[in-house]
Order: structure tokens, then sequence, then C-alpha cells
């Protein structure tokens, strides 16, 4: 009996070895190293995905344009000057509180070089618009890759006034969100709140209000969240696009109209897989993840437990 109580106290040894092995892996995966999809985050929060604060104050640009009233960090997120179909005011953000005025990336990136893009980035085009002491080298080129070779029209998948993913395959897109985001968001998109300062969404309202960044980040992931990253998992912009279809047919929290345009009524803007303001939300995220990611382990695990209880209790009704 002593022999079989050693035993049985090893394997919960091993198994709790097992478990502390899985959180320092889901507390450490690595940001991809895609160059594309690394660019496409820097476009998202570029200090986010460099684990930097963001500057202080507005940024130098701001003060060209008065029809954008927000400011701070927000100011110096590529994506808040140029949209998430980065069309600038040719696109979304062509009219409403996001309007700017400022140029489709999607027009200039085509007919620049690559190393012209990064001439944009690191001032010599513009004295104001250099990000050279804010990045190094390496990031100011995965940006002008992404700028150069990962944008798409997103006029190809996005009705622009119904904000309705156009065509797509529903049987694929429900496929992928439940082999890939349903572990996260639950079956319904309603596992994980999706915060922003005045909204609580399910990840159905986001899909319905701006499916622009629900398609950016479906492609290439979140700045500074650990999540499934469609590019790194093989997903063409079409996989992502049926996603997106798929995920706008799942229930909504809030009865606020979805909006006739992104940039005409889609603030607050929600965080799309990002954790809960404060302390608690970013707990909860992480167990989220954590569990979401190594839930079948963790099923596993306790099922191995289960069968090696039932082991030690028949070899003690034996002795």
């Amino acid at each position: 009996m002593h022999n079989t109580m050693r035993f049985f106290v090893l394997m919960l040894t091993v198994v709790v070895f097992m478990l502390g092995v899985a959180a320092v892996s889901a507390a450490n995966l690595p940001q991809s190293e895609d160059d594309i999809s690394a660019g496409a985050q820097l476009y998202d929060k570029w200090y986010a995905r460099l684990s930097v604060n963001a500057p202080e104050g507005n940024h130098p640009l701001w003060e060209r344009q008065t029809s954008n009233t927000r400011s701070g960090a927000e100011t110096w997120r590529c994506a808040e000057c140029h949209g998430w179909d980065y069309q600038g005011a040719a696109g979304a953000y062509g009219s409403g509180s996001h309007y700017t005025g400022f140029p489709s990336l999607f027009v200039l990136a085509g007919r620049l070089s690559e190393q012209e893009i990064i001439d944009h980035l690191n001032g010599k085009i513009d004295p104001l618009h250099d990000f050279s002491g804010l990045m190094d080298d390496n990031s100011l080129r995965q940006l002008a890759v992404f700028l150069k070779e990962g944008l798409v029209d997103d006029s190809q998948f996005i009705d622009p006034v119904s904000l309705k993913a156009l065509g797509g395959n529903l049987d694929n897109g429900k496929s992928l969100y439940e082999t890939v985001c349903a572990a996260c968001h639950g079956v319904d998109g309603k596992t994980q709140a999706l915060h922003s300062d005045a909204l609580e969404q399910s990840l159905g309202d986001v899909a319905s209000r701006d499916p622009y960044r629900f398609l950016h980040r479906s492609r290439f992931g979140v700045a500074g969240v650990v999540m499934p990253i469609g590019r790194d998992l093989g997903w063409s912009t079409d996989d992502s696009r049926d996603v997106l279809a798929y995920v706008q047919t799942l229930p909504t929290t809030t009865d606020k109209p979805v909006p006739a345009g992104a940039g005409a009524d889609s603030e607050p803007a929600p965080q799309v897989g990002g954790p809960a303001p404060g302390i608690f939300g970013g707990i909860v995220t992480g167990l989220g993840v954590f569990f979401g990611m190594f839930g079948m382990s963790i099923l596993f695990i306790l099922g191995f437990v289960a069968f090696l209880g039932a082991i030690v209790f028949i070899l003690s009704k034996r002795k």
C-alpha cells in the first residue's frame, strides 16, 4: 500500500510540474516574427508591440487636423490616422469622428519602394513624421514590409455602407472560428468581454460595428496580446473574411445601432482581443488565454489523474 501511495504522489508531482511548464509557456509565447505580421501589429499599436510606453502628448502631426478630437497615445497609432482599411481620408475614416484628412497608404505605398516608405517613417521626407527615435531600424523595416506587401483592398471584402462581409463561406468561417477562436471567445462570441471606455461588447458586436479592425486583427493578431494569428496559421485573406462573415451572425450584446460607416459612429473603439481594464481584468484575460490554449491538455491531465486514482483504489482493495 505504501508503494502504491508513493507511486500516486510521484504521478501527482509530475502532473503539477507539467501544469507549471504549460503556464510558463503560455505566459511567454513569442510574438510573430513574420515581418508582415510584425509590421501589422506595429501599425495597430507599435508601443504595445515593442512593450514600451506611448509618448506623452499628441503626435506632432496632429495639429495639422482639427476634426478628430482624440488625444494622447491614440494619436501616435498608424491606424488612427490612416484607418483599419489603410485608405485614410479615401476610406472608412473619410467621415465621422475618426476623420483626419491624412492620405491613403494603400495608394501611397503601392507606388513607393520599401526604402522610400522607410524614409517616410524615419522623418527624411517630413521631420514631423519621424519614428526613428521610437522604433528600432528592424521595426521600421517590418512596418515598411507590411505597408508594401501586406495591405489588401478591403472594399473587396467589406461593404462600406452596411459593413457586412461581402460573400464569404460561412461553413469555412464557422469551422475556422470553432477550431481557433472559440476556445477563448466561446462558441457564441460572448465568453471574453471586449471592453471600451463606455461599452462592453461581444465578438459579434465588434465584427458588426468595426469589421475593418476585425479583419486586420484576425489576419495579424493584436499588438501586445497573446492570441492566434491567422497569417501564421496559413489563413488567406478569404479565410479571415469567412470568419468575419460567420462572426457577424453571432449574438450581439449592445442595442446601439450598427453605424452606416466605420468612421461615422464606430467609437468607443473596442479592444478586440484585449484585456479588461485594471489588474483584475488582466488576470481574468490571462487565465482565459491560458485555459483556452491549454484547456484540452489540462482535461487530459485531469483524466490521467482520475485514471491513476482508480488504479490506486483497485490495488488498495486487493490488498
